[in-house]
């Protein structure tokens, strides 16, 4: 167990793999298949089971449940795996469960995530590095959700829906449908309500590229034609600009969730 420091009323399974550096808490349980790599602190009270795989660096606060059963009806024990990343933060409380049979064996979180109180990542979600959850976030399983996405506290995410790279979700929103790349959205039902103007001046985007953006969306949620006519065109009109086009990729992809729309307007801003 290399030179881990486990407190004498933890439980740690003799089949476990502790890399250099772990440092487990009062009272944790860690199962006979979980990973635990360099560095990994387990505060207190964290239970971790099943084939759970923990980023070096990582950081688990008490009472978090780490990779056990699904709460999936159609789940029959298959020996499927949690993956979370390197550097990651996961507070009080929080819910992650594995893969199941039905939705590619495997949850995963990225890298460098903060994952806040009470918040739940269910079975088969698979989650970008720099993903921000605030306190009791919930998605549901099947969901895939890009980088560096922000969601404000007690959002909710309908099962095999898709959160492109760099949206904002605000606070106490239920999203039922896919919210595009760059994308901001709020309310229950959640519509689209822009772009995510702040969070691309944060991180440097630059200037012109996101004037860009913000025609393509125009056109993109524009009234004339069609949806898939419009994307066509944005797609054609923008097709050097790498943002467009992840956007254009986006949509084009969809299939088990409806493209989130703007409910009123289709202003940018």
């Amino acid at each position: 167990m290399s030179d881990a420091v486990i407190h004498p009323t933890a439980i740690v399974g003799s089949l476990a793999r502790l890399g250099k550096g772990v440092q487990i808490g009062p009272y944790c349980i860690v199962g006979d298949n979980v990973v635990l790599h360099d560095n990994v602190e387990l505060i207190s009270h964290v239970s971790i089971d099943g084939h759970t795989e923990i980023g070096a660096g990582s950081k688990i606060y008490p009472f978090a449940s780490i990779g056990h059963r699904p709460q999936d009806l159609k789940y029959h024990g298959e020996a499927s795996r949690l993956v979370i990343g390197e550097r990651c933060t996961i507070r009080e409380s929080v819910t992650v469960n594995p893969g199941t049979e039905g939705g590619g064996m495997l949850t995963k979180i990225g890298n460098d995530c903060l994952i806040m109180a009470g918040a739940h990542v269910a079975h088969d979600a698979i989650i970008g590095n720099k993903v921000v959850m605030a306190n009791y976030v919930g998605i549901a399983g099947h969901c895939h959700v890009g980088d560096n996405v922000i969601f404000g506290g007690m959002c909710v995410v309908h099962q095999f829906t898709r959160v492109g790279a760099h949206a904002f979700i605000g606070a106490a929103s239920m999203v039922d449908g896919d919210i595009i790349p760059y994308g901001m959205a709020v309310g229950n039902r959640a519509s689209l309500t822009g772009l995510n103007l702040v969070g691309l001046k944060r991180r440097k985007f630059d200037r012109e590229a996101i004037h860009r953006l913000r025609a393509a969306y125009r056109l993109i949620f524009a009234s004339e034609g069609t949806l898939r006519e419009r994307v066509e065109d944005a797609a054609e009109l923008f097709k050097n600009d790498p943002l467009v086009q992840d956007v254009v990729s986006f949509i084009a992809a969809a299939s088990d969730r409806p493209i989130l729309m703007p409910r009123n307007g289709h202003d940018a801003d």
